[in-house]
């Protein structure tokens, strides 16, 4: 047995390498390996490393869904039916062909980058395979019309055995089925714009390359055709719009017309060189009764003037109007051949003379025929006012008539004007359709294709699909892609708990450490794992449970801790063989240990230690059997036993007894390290109230196999019961193949110092004797 000096030699050099933060030899002690606690709103930088260490873990699953679907992307290339593409040419045209200096019914397509993308939708769209579909007859074609495929089918078979009749007439194809012929044809149709040009490529893709060709160029002749139609379509619509339109309008016209000139009638508006009858009958009254006052000044002036000089003493041989007068001029003459006479008589003869009276008579004759003839031109000149004076009198009065007539025109005049402006609006709409129509009328027949037919579809000489190089990348991308989601979802369904950080990230609980797998230290070794660890205490797989101890007793500050509870949230998760470890450990080190048997369901204690106890733990704590007697020394070790015996009665609450805590307080003052073999959590309560009693309750989970859920609520019930886990122990950990879950954790580093443990040959049996064991 260790004496004391090495016990505390052993003791320093842990407490050492706890302060340093170096953790235990096996690297597994929570103070020194473990990574800081996780902080909400941490955002961690991509692990490269973590990643490559996810991949190496799953390296196998990743292989197997890489080449699955690897074979896949093979077979379905291999097994592709070969198919060759041919591709029409199309260019929309932006220069327009005028044929007629008129504006065309439909406008061409400008050709910018948006209209140039919808014609590709258009040389996309049903409508055009439809028309395609019908034209070639492709409903009859296998390659599109699935049901025209051949293979065996029910009634060919029955028509071979002679039990059907044979197809004499082809049904022709349903809605449904042409629908789906469209589609098939619509599959195989590639339309795509070369840039930003105006080109269009139309390419379709067959089994038989003379089909693609044929079928390519039919797409593109019917999309020139279906313009030329859409354009001639609209002309026609738009000619027999306006024909109709045209009738309406000149119906509407004659109505508005034929309304004017009743109106004008109906009112007596007619008129003559743009103006009314009563204007023009105005404008002649105007003139006349202007005339006609002038005369009236005329004949009046004429009149006064005579009388003027008729009164001023004249004979009226000096009067205007008598100068004028023929008989006055001739009575002139006259008088002045008497006045000659008598002027020639006077110098011959006397006044008495009779020839001289009868001359002087005759001139006195003469003047009185003036001065009658003068009198009858002034009387003539009274007459001819009055009868001025009377026309213009009865030209005023038609005029105020004329006038009067007009101002009755007028108010009807706007009514007239309003019915003229009608009329004359129809009258222009009408002339404006009516010349459109004929303009349209002139463009049937001259529509022009805004695309025109670049170069034909060539026969392809080499098969388009299936592209090998292309399959194989595609297929080896989606291989490594499918292998990576695999891999994700495998870890993102992984329900155990694998490495320190999982521990503290998601339970915030500390990582005291973990315990390896036998088989993964210790290839061939033929020992239970309790016994492993007395055969060889320099192996690694003693080393862990030495490393454990220290987390347990060391890494507790606060107060010194002797009483452990061993305790796990399912059963079958290692927690006996864990307690028996880690107490056969302490005990080669030299320390005092007991070992307690509180599993009163399983009672495995016995079985796993291979010993044979009379009385047990319930015996102790019942009063019946002194401590000293019920305790057993292990054989191996000097760690002593404390168990429970098949053959004892199980009490109700038989650890919340007062018993229960003076045996503890025996065991503390007896032992240095005191273990409670407890039950699970989850099943049994008993494990929580133990707990409560302990200096540190250690939980056992095992490595990748315990749910996180049951470790999370067996910490739930003990936080209920106002215990606080002291850690968490992942047991049965591979360490190969932990060594491949990330550089963050202890094992990772496992390859480099495994050779510094002393594990024993390949060849034997596990034990180096028992002077090694007690080293």
């Amino acid at each position: 047995m260790a004496t004391l000096h090495d016990i505390e030699i052993a003791d320093d050099r842990v407490r050492q390498m706890r302060d340093v933060g170096s953790g235990a030899s096996f690297g597994m002690g929570a103070a020194a390996t473990s990574p800081p606690p996780f902080r909400a709103g941490h955002i961690a930088a991509i692990d490269l490393r973590g990643l490559i260490a996810v991949l190496r873990r799953r390296l196998r699953l990743f292989m197997a869904v890489v080449a699955a679907v690897a074979a896949i992307v093979v077979l379905a290339t291999v097994l592709a039916t070969p198919k060759y593409t041919a591709t029409a040419v199309v260019m929309l045209d932006p220069r327009s062909e005028r044929v007629t200096k008129v504006e065309d019914v439909l406008s061409s397509l400008p050709a910018d980058s948006p209209v140039v993308d919808t014609e590709v939708e258009v040389l996309e769209s049903r409508q055009l395979a439809a028309r395609v579909v019908k034209a070639l007859r492709l409903e009859k074609d296998p390659e599109f019309n699935a049901r025209l495929k051949t293979g065996p089918s029910l009634h060919s078979v029955l028509q071979s055995l002679g039990l059907a009749p044979a197809k004499t007439k082809t049904r022709s194809p349903s809605p449904k089925e042409l629908e789906q012929v469209v589609n098939a044809v619509s599959k195989n149709l590639s339309v795509s714009r070369a840039g930003l040009t105006y080109v269009i490529r139309i390419g379709f893709k067959s089994e038989n390359p003379a089909k693609a060709a044929i079928i390519a160029d039919e797409f593109a002749d019917l999309y020139i055709l279906q313009q030329l139609e859409s354009k001639s379509q609209a002309t026609l619509r738009a000619s027999n719009s306006l024909n109709s339109r045209l009738g309406q309008l000149r119906a509407q016209l004659l109505a508005n017309e034929t309304a004017v000139q009743q109106f004008k009638i109906d009112n007596n508006l007619l008129s003559a060189s743009g103006a009314t009858l009563t204007e023009q009958e105005i404008s002649n009254y105007n003139q006349s009764l202007a005339q006609a006052e002038a005369q009236v000044a005329e004949d009046q002036a004429r009149l006064d003037t005579a009388q003027r000089q008729l009164a001023t003493g004249s004979t009226g041989d000096d009067v205007g109007e008598t100068l004028n007068s023929p008989a006055i001029q001739k009575l002139k003459e006259q008088r002045a051949e008497v006045s000659r006479r008598v002027a020639s008589m006077q110098t011959q003869f006397l006044d008495a003379y009779p020839e001289m009276t009868k001359a002087r008579s005759e001139l006195a004759d003469v003047d009185a025929q003036i001065a009658a003839e003068t009198h009858r031109i002034v009387s003539n000149l009274e007459a001819k006012l009055q009868v001025s004076r009377r026309r213009t009198a009865a030209v005023a009065g038609s005029l105020g008539g004329a006038r009067s007539q007009l101002a009755s025109n007028t108010r009807a005049s706007v009514r007239l004007d309003e019915l003229e402006r009608n009329a004359q609006a129809s009258r222009t709409l009408y002339e404006a359709y009516l010349a459109r129509y004929k303009e349209t009328s002139t463009q049937e027949g001259l529509e022009n294709a805004d695309a025109r037919l670049v170069a034909r579809a060539r026969l392809p000489v080499a098969p388009s699909s299936p592209n090998v190089p292309l399959n194989l990348l595609v297929g080896a991308i989606l291989a490594l892609g499918a292998g990576a989601g695999a891999v994700a979802l495998a870890e993102a369904l992984e329900a155990g708990i694998a490495t320190s950080a999982d521990v503290e990230r998601r339970f915030r609980v500390r990582y005291v450490g973990a315990v390896p797998l036998l088989g993964s230290v210790a290839k061939r070794a033929t020992l239970a794992p309790a016994a492993y660890v007395v055969a060889n205490p320099l192996s690694s797989f003693s080393e862990a449970f030495r490393s454990l101890r220290a987390s347990i007793v060391y890494t507790a500050a606060r107060r010194p801790v002797k009483v452990v509870a061993v305790t796990s949230a399912l059963p079958g998760e290692g927690k006996t063989t864990t307690a028996v470890c880690l107490g056969r450990a302490a005990a080669l080190q030299g320390f005092r240990v007991v070992i307690v048997d509180c599993d009163l369901r399983r009672r495995s204690l016995q079985r796993a230690m291979s010993v044979d106890a009379e009385h047990g733990l319930l015996d102790v704590l019942d009063g019946t059997v002194e401590l000293s007697r019920a305790i057993v020394k292990d054989s191996e070790t000097d760690a002593d036993i404390l168990a429970l015996t098949d053959t004892s009665a199980t009490p109700a609450d038989v650890f919340g007894s007062r018993a229960v805590d003076r045996l503890l307080a025996e065991l503390r003052s007896l032992y240095d390290l005191v273990i409670l073999d407890t039950a699970p959590v989850l099943p049994v309560a008993d494990s929580r109230v133990l707990a409560r009693k302990a200096d540190f309750v250690l939980l056992v989970a095992r490595w990748r196999a315990t749910p996180y859920q049951a470790v999370q609520e067996a910490l739930r019930l003990l936080a209920g019961s106002s215990v606080e886990a002291g850690g968490i122990v992942l047991n049965q950990v591979n360490m190969e193949q932990q060594s491949r879950y990330g550089y963050g954790d202890p094992a990772y580093y496992f390859k480099a110092y495994r050779t510094y443990y002393l594990e024993p040959p390949e060849h034997s049996d596990g034990r180096i004797g028992s002077q090694g064991a007690r080293a």
